[in-house]
């Protein structure tokens, strides 16, 4: 690009903004850079650090010495896959920016997201590690017309430089609401409801996979697609939501 257009690019650069400044993801007031948040909705957005559960991301109470440790639920409901993280609690602005993504087409919500969910996968990626969403049945997918998680996992590719397949994983089976289920009720509902890709299946055998949901509430929709990886021989997966259900530590 020449100097002439580097200008121009920056001139409407800079009559954008006039026009449409910068505005917070959650609140709507005016931050300094798009994509972001303004200091008390970042105070309010519940980050997760410190200690956590090697399989789920749920924090702990205590220090990260660097051992493993899980919580009572992954210590109690056997986990597919080896290791998992998650950003945000799914609590205060961490639920609002969930739900404004998967009910109020707030695609704008993807780009930061998928930041924070880098930040908190990173230690777990291989070199061959390839990123796919936990799918919707057609029908959910028509009537909504996007899958929130394929496009975290296609804006977390990006962020990290690992290859996705979108379409990795099909569901097959499809399951009504699971709000108000109880935990041994989703896993019995969701259990053979994923399967690999006809056409992809073979791209999982022998390789890393980290799947990628918005919400982890008891886990059974990750176990379930964790077993259709295994199914086809993957020789590790990993999983990462954008928000965790679980109590304050």
């Amino acid at each position: 690009m020449g100097q002439r257009h580097k200008v121009a690019w920056a001139g409407l650069q800079t009559a954008l903004q006039l026009i449409y400044p910068p505005r917070c993801l959650t609140c709507g007031g005016m931050v300094e850079s798009d994509f972001g948040l303004c200091g008390p909705c970042w105070r309010d957005t519940p980050f997760i650090g410190g200690l956590i559960c090697d399989l789920c991301g749920t924090p702990l109470p205590g220090v990260d010495d660097g051992v493993a440790v899980h919580c009572d639920d992954c210590m109690t409901t056997e986990r597919p896959w080896q290791q998992g993280r998650a950003a945000l609690l799914y609590r205060d602005a961490g639920r609002r920016l969930v739900l404004s993504l998967k009910h109020g087409d707030r695609h704008d919500v993807v780009r930061p997201a998928a930041k924070w969910m880098a930040q908190a996968v990173r230690p777990l990626l291989r070199e061959d590690t390839l990123i796919a969403p936990v799918p919707l049945h057609w029908s959910r997918m028509a009537r909504r017309r996007f899958n929130q998680s394929a496009l975290l996992a296609t804006a977390l590719a990006r962020e990290t430089g690992r290859k996705t397949c979108p379409d990795l994983l099909l569901r097959t089976t499809r399951t009504r609401s699971l709000e108000g289920l109880t935990r041994d009720a989703r896993f019995a509902m969701l259990t053979g409801s994923i399967r690999a890709h006809p056409q992809h299946g073979a791209s999982i055998e022998g390789r890393s996979v980290l799947l990628v949901d918005d919400v982890m509430t008891s886990g059974a929709t990750l176990a379930a697609a964790a077993e259709a990886c295994h199914a086809s021989r993957a020789r590790e997966v990993c999983v990462i939501a954008l928000a965790r259900v679980a109590n304050q530590p």
